[in-house]
């Protein structure tokens, strides 16, 4: 604990010290004919702008040492690549509406990975479909079918479709851990474009194996795939800065960090206990079910005394980017809206200091700039 102070002391000490600095230089530099009202204005967006940036500033800073002295998040106890696995782990493919060609390609893909490390047979894999499309919902079962003629021998390959898609992905897993969680020791969710190593998680169980009171083990996903030039940008940044962004929020979060809603790996039984979402009061787009919901989960599994790691040092963890500027644009909206309906969860009892400046961050996120991923 008292490494862990140390840490985040170091990085919002820092933080505040260049804001403070930063907000003094931008006083001297205001205009002297504004009025009282107008500078207060400036100053207090100054404030809040600049701090926000300078928390990632600082967070990438610490993360590029952490990443150049090849340490590993402390506080977590890491396993040999050996170890056996127990229990069965459930992997989650949600979906809504996608190319079914796609999603199964993914899945077939990975169970193939995770046949070359031996431990196939610990790993169902679901299908949880919220399709409302007719045309859309007849592939996926067809292609079900088709799969499952070419899974590796021990891969067993479920499909259920919900007829009403209450709370969108949040209620998929919900009704999936409803029906059939008691079964599972573990899941790892997935979104559609998900793509995860074989290798990769087998390590995630095994992490979990070794230490009991986690809750949640997020393997930060990397880009590929994109085809046009916005995409290849979007890959290209995270390519660059996106282990270090990783490196140096595991730095000062350490067991209280985030989930982001996929390529994670739950313990099904904190999410069981803890996770059951909340309808908030008023018409959207600060009321209704909760858009994003992974953060409100991370918290909630947090306060029930789980832990929570983002480990940059699990690699193999994949997505696709948004292909054009437009697609982008629509996925911030929602990820915006999500944002602001936790104005109401971030007052709520219990959550740990932490999880609180998660939500402050969304939120700041979506009120000064955009969204954080």
């Amino acid at each position: 604990p008292k490494r862990v102070r140390n840490r985040r002391i170091k990085v919002f000490g820092l933080m505040i010290v260049s804001t403070i600095v930063a907000t003094i230089k931008w006083i001297m530099s205001l205009p002297t004919d504004s009025s009282l009202f107008v500078k207060l204005l400036m100053i207090v967006l100054f404030v809040l702008t600049f701090a926000w940036i300078a928390l990632f500033f600082w967070s990438s800073i610490f993360g590029f040492i952490e990443l150049f002295a090849g340490r590993k998040v402390p506080g977590i106890k890491w396993t040999d690549a050996l170890t056996p696995l127990i229990g069965k782990t459930a992997l989650l493919m949600p979906v809504y509406n996608e190319s079914s060609v796609d999603v199964y390609a993914n899945l077939l893909s990975m169970s193939e990975s995770l046949k070359q490390t031996g431990f196939e047979k610990n790993f169902d894999i679901f299908v949880l479909s919220d399709t409302t499309n007719p045309k859309v919902w007849v592939e996926e079962e067809k292609n079900w079918f088709e799969a499952k003629k070419l899974l590796p021998e021990g891969v067993n390959l479920y499909y259920r479709r919900r007829a009403k898609n209450t709370a969108r992905k949040s209620g998929n897993i919900e009704d999936f851990c409803n029906k059939w969680g008691a079964a599972y020791d573990y899941m790892i969710v997935l979104d559609a474009d998900s793509l995860l190593e074989g290798r990769t998680m087998v390590s995630m169980v095994q992490l979990m194996q070794a230490n009991p009171r986690t809750g949640i083990i997020q393997a930060p996903p990397m880009c590929l795939n994109g085809n046009s030039l916005f995409a290849r940008i979007q890959q290209f940044a995270g390519k660059v800065y996106g282990p270090i962004v990783s490196a140096g929020l595991a730095y000062w979060q350490v067991g209280d960090s985030n989930y982001w809603g996929h390529n994670a790996i739950i313990r099904v039984k904190a999410f069981m206990d803890c996770c059951g979402l909340p309808v908030l009061k008023g018409k959207a787009p600060f009321g209704g079910h909760i858009l994003s919901h992974d953060f409100v989960e991370a918290a909630l599994i947090r306060r029930g005394g789980w832990a929570a790691w983002l480990l940059p040092e699990l690699k193999g963890s994949y997505e696709e980017c948004p292909p054009t500027m437009i697609d982008f644009a629509m996925r911030d909206r929602r990820w915006c809206q999500g944002n602001m309906q936790h104005m109401k969860v971030l007052v709520s009892e219990g959550l740990h200091p932490v999880s609180r400046i998660h939500f402050i961050i969304g939120i700041m996120s979506c009120l000064l700039y955009t969204s954080p991923s």
